[in-house]
């Protein structure tokens, strides 16, 4: 496999702005991160970039086609992840105070966070879609194997996003620490986490596959 620069400058130019954009997982991230610290907000990024490093497998062997022209099986992932985005939202609004008491980062399972990134992320059938339409406009059949090409592409795309989304998860926590701390101010933030949850999973749940 030889990557032309001007490939790869291409390619590079086209991921920075797309991951700059924000979207469902730097929102996800970031209210992590507001309502929990920045060590859940790394966590999450990390979760996320883990996800889609599965999404990039699938792109590369082509198991996202299935979810491109099987409706059925894309509404079954999609309906998965929305009920799971939602799940997380009311349990976030329900235990509110237990959120708002255990702040520290050592009272937070952060493996349970990076788990809840991780499904977050696969069971959005959306972003396989997504790998499915972006990769192949930088692939050059002349540059050698086809699914290698795939795979880095898609890797430095994902390694950018996961950087750019820890960013993310470190400014939001600046800015939640800049917030009064009162108790008041805490239940309404983690009411706005959990409504935030609740709307990303309204907003897969409408989504379309085309």
């Amino acid at each position: 496999m030889q990557i032309q620069i001007d490939q790869l400058m291409l390619f590079m130019a086209a991921g920075l702005l797309l991951n700059l954009t924000p979207g469902p997982d730097m929102i996800y991230v970031a209210t992590k991160s507001a309502s929990q610290g920045k060590k859940a907000g790394f966590m999450s990024a990390l979760g996320i970039g883990t996800g889609t490093v599965l999404h990039i497998a699938a792109a590369a062997v082509g198991l996202s086609t299935i979810l491109m022209y099987s409706a059925t099986a894309f509404e079954m992932i999609k309906w998965v992840g929305a009920a799971y985005l939602i799940y997380l939202g009311i349990r976030t609004i329900i235990d509110k105070k237990r959120e708002v008491e255990n702040r520290q980062v050592k009272d937070i399972s952060l493996f349970k966070v990076y788990v809840q990134g991780c499904l977050t992320n696969i069971l959005n059938p959306k972003v396989a879609l997504f790998f499915l339409a972006f990769l192949p406009q930088f692939i050059n059949p002349e540059s050698g194997n086809l699914s290698l090409q795939i795979i880095f592409f898609g890797m430095l795309f994902n390694v950018t996003g996961t950087i750019i989304n820890a960013v993310v998860a470190f400014i939001a926590d600046k800015i939640s620490g800049l917030l009064n701390r009162s108790n008041r101010i805490k239940k309404i933030q983690s009411w706005f986490t959990g409504l935030v949850f609740i709307g990303l999973g309204i907003s897969l749940a409408l989504s379309k596959s085309k």
